[in-house]
C-alpha cells in the first residue's frame, strides 16, 4: 500500500510540478522576451503593424502543453507591463484581455495541430490576425493615432478600413516571425530533445 501512495504522489506530484515549473518558465520568458523587443523595436512590437519577434518562443506550443498556460500568462504580464511603460491607461486593458485570448487561441490550435509544424504555427497568425485588429483601432484613437500607418488614410469614425489593415498588416507581421524565425527554432527545438 505504501508503495501505491508513494507512486502516485511520485508519478503524479512530478508530473504536476514540471507542467508548472514548465509553464512558469515559458511564461517569463515570453514576456521577457516580449518586453526587450518593446525596448529594441518600440512601435514595431506594438500598434497596428507587428513585428513582435518575441512570437517565435510561440512555438514551444507545439512541444508542451504547459506552453497554453505559459504563453498566455506569459502574455498578460508583458502587455500589463507595456500599459505601464507606454501610458495606456485603462485602454491598455484591451491588449491585455483581448491580446491574451489571441495567444491563448494560438497555443491551443498550435498544441493540437503539433504534428504538423507549418500548419501549428499558422494558429498563431490566424488569432493574432483576427482578434488584434478586433480591438486594436479602439485603442490606437484613444491614444491619439488617427491616421493608417505609413499612409495619410485616416480612420477617425472608419473600424472597418482600420480592422482590415490591422488583418492584413498584424497577419504579415506574424507570419514573417513565425515562419521565418519560429518554425526553424521549433525544428531546433525538436531535434535538441
Amino acid at each position: 500500500m505504501a508503495k501505491k501512495t508513494g507512486d502516485f504522489f511520485g508519478v503524479h506530484t512530478m508530473s504536476r510540478t514540471r507542467y508548472l515549473a514548465q509553464a512558469g518558465v515559458i511564461a517569463a520568458l515570453y514576456a521577457a522576451a516580449t518586453l526587450i523587443c518593446l525596448l529594441l523595436l518600440q512601435g514595431l512590437a506594438w500598434g497596428p503593424v507587428q513585428f513582435r519577434i518575441s512570437e517565435a518562443v510561440c512555438v514551444v506550443a507545439a512541444i508542451t502543453p504547459a506552453a497554453i498556460p505559459g504563453l498566455t500568462i506569459g502574455c498578460i504580464i508583458a502587455n500589463m507591463a507595456n500599459m505601464a511603460i507606454a501610458g495606456t491607461g485603462a485602454l491598455g486593458m484591451l491588449d491585455v484581455i483581448f491580446g491574451s485570448l489571441a495567444t491563448f487561441a494560438g497555443s491551443v490550435i498550435c498544441w493540437r495541430l503539433r504534428n504538423r509544424p507549418a500548419l501549428a504555427v499558422g494558429g498563431f497568425v490566424l488569432a493574432n490576425a483576427l482578434i488584434v485588429p478586433a480591438y486594436l483601432p479602439i485603442l490606437l484613437q484613444g491614444l491619439g493615432f488617427y491616421t493608417i500607418p505609413f499612409t495619410d488614410i485616416s480612420i477617425d469614425g472608419a473600424y472597418l478600413p482600420m480592422y482590415l489593415f490591422g488583418v492584413v498588416a498584424t497577419g504579415i507581421g506574424e507570419a514573417v516571425v513565425m515562419y521565418a524565425l519560429g518554425l526553424p527554432l521549433l525544428y531546433a527545438l525538436k531535434r535538441a530533445r
